[in-house]
């Protein structure tokens, strides 16, 4: 697995980062009973996601998919339009703050998540 060399501006000591990989990655946490793993997810493929739910095809039918449902319930709702345009500068921003725990959630029965930049 391939290191990332730096050096300290001040004192000119190198030291390692962690991987690369982690450089570009949302991490995914899960622990519960008997199972517990790590979910890497790369920014490259939230983009693709973030493109994917924004896509007008997607937003159209699912209204259309979910009004049958919401009509045997008796629900007036209908999913808002998500703005790509919107999202890209929230997940570039997220670059940023490496390491900043987005989510910990801890369940009563034991069971863990937590989402990590």
């Amino acid at each position: 697995m391939a290191k990332l060399l730096i050096l300290n501006r001040q004192t000119g000591i190198p030291f390692q980062s962690s991987l690369i990989s982690d450089l570009f990655m949302m991490h995914v946490k899960v622990k519960a009973k008997d199972v517990r793993f790590t979910i890497p997810i790369p920014y490259a493929i939230l983009n693709i996601a973030i493109s994917i739910l924004t896509s007008k095809f997607l937003q159209q039918n699912v209204n259309k998919w979910t009004k049958e449902q919401f009509e045997r319930k008796n629900l007036d709702f209908s999913f808002p339009l998500i703005d790509k345009q919107t999202l890209k500068p929230i997940v570039k921003e997220l670059k940023n703050y490496k390491g900043i725990v987005l989510v910990d959630v801890k369940a009563k029965d034991g069971t863990e998540l937590k989402v990590r930049l």
